[in-house]
């Protein structure tokens, strides 16, 4: 597949349009230092190294400043990476520890940060895929000194009267004047390595080794230059997965130069490349929430492989990736619902890599990964959903991948149990039993079902009637948990009790809340079968009509005292938009007796909860997860079914879109008649012909064409 669009190629300059702070404040918890589509860096400052609200390092709000790491996420629920944190500064070592800036002063869009530290030095910041930046200008006649610390990072776990390190391991060698490089081993979210390079401009007249606190492993260092008639700084940070000389091989491969400016510019041209491959007609708010999304779904997965194509695997042994890829921040129980599908439009080239990686992945670690950090596994969340993935890019048409291996990974990953699976207790009961199991029962016996269904399809596709009529079997066994008398799927234990009492409102979350639901109530993980079995759920509840009045009715409930961490946030009564269980629910108004209702909501959703505001997003990013849902649904569909290769209609909101396609294809997005009171879209044309179905293919859309949709109030 050859695609026009290439990073050093001109584009439209949409990366205007993006405001790298929308999330930063509340609990989006994006950061707003540069990054490039899919790499391997994010250098930006950290205020904070511990707590929910500082999963990325940073909160808008926040002035105090620990440093500038190099490594984090987008998004997320829990801390990691931090790795390799700098602070340059003047005056006493002291000051290290008491750091703020001139709020005023902070800039930022896509491949560069820029502050003012109250010390009046002025850090920059900018990267290419495997390499830190960073440009400090130091106030005339006042030392130059860099704070370095090796023991920094983002801790998930932290407890303020017995901090356990999180380093633990590493060998670190200051090789000359201008040069230190080094290992460390850490122990947070997941157990990993990582080798660095760090690389000054001018030489160091002198360095300080900093008193270790107990049970640290790495070091901290104070580095002090002469002062020089430009006082400026450079500093450049390689990392790698593999080891120094990975590092060092990426930065002499990626930035062989001192061109500060120039590795800013190739940066802004690489995004402005990706952004380019959609093109909308909106209002200039609009535009930047929309940009800005992009600019999110863009950030991961992350390629980990060096530039030479080796990466350390879940087996912690250095392999050679296919095509140098191998990608990881796989948050895989968010991103399978829209950001795959969405990122298969948008940047097919991507898409064999990633399944690919997951496939090695399995070969590692003998089942496909769950949630991976720098190659390795935390096994965040619940469900095998790297299963639906590869269905999806199968489905599709992806064919880059070994389909066979693809699917013995999925039987394997779905019969052998492993840590995030108890297939023998599973299978006995048809049910997970809340007496047999921690936590979770209903959430975890919901989406296996979703996975088992698309397991059989894969296997029926590939001719394996016998596994794809298992399947099929297990895939119903959501029908196990559904109690008549409360029309919920409800907790049961392992002699068929219905758990007692039951409260359909009451929210649960394993990490504070066990119950079970994840991060959930009974009303949000009611319509999770849907995503494979609509008719199904339809006649449960006894046909259309109560499937219509159970949509109504979910969309009406007032939530009691709904609480963030239980993901009760961004409500339209129980519908939760923060948290992505509720995220395809909307859509399925398609499938009702209404389905402008549900278009309705959707639009109310899309002005609620998106804004071009440090806290214009509730609930966490999630890798790219909620941008999703506000690109596609501003595109006017969105896959409940996120592997069978079809996205459900809902209403656009904008009055023309276009996808840039690979060969010079387009596929047009035209709300005819729009306007701010007509949302609800009436007939929908493809190519000139009337579209019968509620929704519109993936290969329909990659096809090219024109989609229409005629607008009214």
């Amino acid at each position: 597949m050859i695609f026009g669009l290439l990073c050093n190629a001109v584009s439209a300059q949409n990366a205007n349009f993006v405001n790298v702070f929308i999330g930063t404040d509340g609990t989006g918890h994006t950061f707003p230092g540069p990054s490039m589509p899919f790499g391997m860096v994010q250098p930006g400052p950290d205020n904070k190294d511990h707590g929910w609200n500082y999963t990325s390092g940073y909160q808008y709000q926040d002035t105090f400043l620990m440093g500038f790491s190099q490594t984090r996420f987008s998004g997320t629920g829990i801390n990691e990476m931090g790795d390799v944190l700098l602070l340059p500064f003047t005056g006493h070592e002291d000051q290290t520890l008491k750091n703020t800036f001139f709020k005023q002063t902070e800039t930022a869009k896509p491949g560069y940060y820029s502050v003012i530290k109250k010390d009046s030095v002025q850090v920059e910041l900018t990267c290419s895929e495997r390499v830190a930046f960073h440009q400090y200008t130091f106030p005339k006649g006042k030392p130059i000194k860099v704070y370095t610390d090796l023991q920094h990072g983002l801790r998930f776990i932290f407890d303020e009267n017995n901090a356990r390190p999180l380093v633990t391991d590493s060998d670190v060698n200051i090789e000359n004047d201008s040069t230190i490089s080094g290992y460390c081993s850490t122990e947070n979210w997941v157990k990993r390595k990582y080798f660095f390079v760090i690389s000054f401009n001018h030489p160091f007249d002198k360095y300080t080794s900093l008193p270790k606190a107990n049970g640290e492993k790495a070091p901290k260092y104070i580095f002090e230059f002469d002062e020089r008639q430009d006082y400026q700084l450079k500093v450049k940070i390689s990392l790698s997965s593999v080891s120094v000389e990975g590092a060092k091989l990426n930065m002499k491969t990626e930035i062989p130069h001192w061109d500060f400016d120039k590795v800013k510019t190739d940066n802004l041209g690489c995004w402005n490349s990706y952004l380019s491959r959609i093109e909308i007609e909106a209002p200039p708010k609009q535009k930047e929430i929309f940009y800005t999304s992009l600019y999110h779904l863009f950030l991961q997965p992350s390629n980990i492989a060096d530039v030479d194509g080796k990466y350390r695997g879940a087996d912690d042994k250095i392999s050679q990736a296919p095509n140098r890829e191998y990608y990881s921040t796989l948050s895989i129980w968010d991103i399978y619902r829209g950001a795959f599908p969405l990122l298969q439009i948008l940047v097919p080239e991507k898409i064999d890599g990633i399944v690919n990686s997951m496939l090695l992945h399995h070969k590692a670690a003998g089942f496909l990964p769950i949630w991976t950090a720098w190659g390795q596994d935390n096994y965040c969340m619940i469900g095998n959903h790297a299963i639906p993935m590869i269905l999806s890019a199968y489905n599709n048409g992806f064919k880059g991948f070994d389909k066979n291996g693809a699917l013995k990974a999925m039987v394997e990953s779905s019969t052998i149990s492993h840590i995030n699976s108890d297939w023998e207790l599973y299978n006995k009961y048809g049910y997970y039993p809340f007496d047999k199991i921690e936590n979770e029962a209903v959430s975890r016996t919901l989406e296996s079902g979703y996975d088992d269904w698309c397991v059989a399809d894969m296997a029926l596709k590939l001719g394996n009637k016998e596994v794809a009529e298992d399947f099929y079997r297990r895939s119903n066994y959501y029908q196990n948990l559904f109690d008549p008398s409360t029309a919920f799927f409800r907790g049961k234990d392992s002699n068929g009790n219905w758990r007692t009492p039951f409260d359909p409102l009451m929210a649960t979350s394993p990490l504070n809340n066990p119950g079970d639901y994840t991060e959930a109530n009974a009303w949000q993980y009611f319509w999770t079968p849907a995503q494979h079995d609509v008719p199904g759920l339809i006649n449960l509840l006894g046909g259309k009509d109560k499937f219509t009045a159970k949509l109504n009715q979910f969309f009406t409930t007032e939530a009691e005292n709904p609480n963030k961490f239980l993901g009760q946030e961004a409500m339209i009564g129980q519908y939760a938009h923060g948290n992505e269980p509720s995220h395809h629910i909307v859509y399925l108004y398609a499938f009702s007796d209404e389905p402008e209702t549900g278009q309705k909501y959707i639009h109310q959703i899309i002005n609620n909860f998106h804004n071009n505001t440090p806290d214009g997003m509730i609930g966490n990013d999630d890798c790219g997860q909620m941008s999703s849902w506000y690109i596609l649904s501003t595109l006017g569909f969105y896959p409940v079914n996120p592997a069978n290769g079809e996205f459900v209609f809902g209403s656009p909101q904008v009055k023309m879109a276009t996808i840039n396609l690979a060969d010079k294809r387009k596929f047009v997005i035209e709300a005819i008649n729009f306007s701010d009171k007509n949302i609800l879209s009436r007939n929908i044309l493809l190519n000139d012909k009337r579209v019968d179905t509620p929704f519109i293919t993936y290969r329909q859309i990659m096809d090219g064409g024109i989609l229409q949709f005629e607008m009214k109030k």
